[in-house]
């Protein structure tokens, strides 16, 4: 099986690492560069056995000589784990079978960013989905999902952390059918679900607590859950004698 390996993020070298004991020949490496990327060095130190030429950095896949690149390696998967870069419809037809994705959302829901923190806002359902990529935003034939349970005591960054396992129980499920040939898919109507831009977080409606607004104490717990994550800009504010505070909560539950 020749593939083309895209990724960031620690479950992205996991999954490469699976990757390299099944039966595959990587045949490139597509990777972000340093101001966008978190693991790209641990990506590159698990192919040795590839040159400078067959490692692509940002952008470069998507220009003329990266495009000729993967089109004279004939790959007949191109692999995308949590890399951040719009994969153009050019570069989308070059695989024989396809470009596939690992997303953490149980797609039609919460295309996009920040799945985590939206299905806790809209109290949909979440989990992880392997899917083809079309030129939609995660609107791709769904190959394999599973959905997750959601805790009471989750935040959206302990809801992360389960879904990046999840993800690779997925993947790990998918592949040895996809190795084979065994190749199913299941169409998504891109009118169903939901999607949020990256930008929908950050919006003054979602974030700012009113201080003289009567909620529910359900409504609001959930909320403070849905915006602590691992980046203090993404929190629940207030506004107080013209200060700002920003609200992350830490939820134990008792045995």
């Amino acid at each position: 099986m020749k593939i083309v390996y895209a990724g960031d993020r620690d479950v992205s070298v996991r999954v490469l690492d699976y990757l390299l004991g099944q039966d595959v020949e990587l045949l490139a490496l597509m990777v972000p560069t340093a101001d966008r990327a978190s693991h790209a060095d641990s990506l590159v130190g698990l192919c040795p056995f590839l040159g400078p030429e067959q490692i692509l950095h940002g952008s470069e896949f998507r220009e003329r000589q990266g495009v000729t690149l993967l089109r004279e390696l004939q790959p007949e998967y191109i692999i995308c784990i949590h890399f951040p870069y719009i994969v153009p419809e050019q570069v989308l037809a070059i695989p024989r079978v396809g470009v596939l994705n690992l997303h953490p959302a149980f797609l039609p829901y919460n295309r996009g960013w920040h799945t985590p923190s939206w299905a806790l806002l809209d109290q949909t359902p979440t989990g992880a989905t392997l899917h083809f990529m079309d030129t939609g935003v995660d609107t791709g034939d769904i190959v394999h999902q599973l959905e997750l349970d959601v805790s009471p005591g989750d935040t959206a960054d302990t809801l992360y952390n389960r879904l990046l396992e999840l993800e690779m129980r997925v993947f790990a499920e998918a592949w040895p059918r996809l190795a084979s040939g065994l190749v199913e898919r299941k169409h998504q109507n891109p009118a169903e679900g939901s999607f949020h831009s990256r930008q929908d977080l950050f919006a003054e409606s979602v974030q700012r607590i009113d201080l003289d607004e009567s909620v529910r104490a359900g409504d609001l717990i959930r909320r403070l859950r849905a915006l602590t994550t691992n980046q203090r800009a993404e929190a629940a504010y207030f506004e107080e004698a013209g200060r700002l505070f920003r609200i992350q909560v830490l939820i134990h539950e008792d045995h």
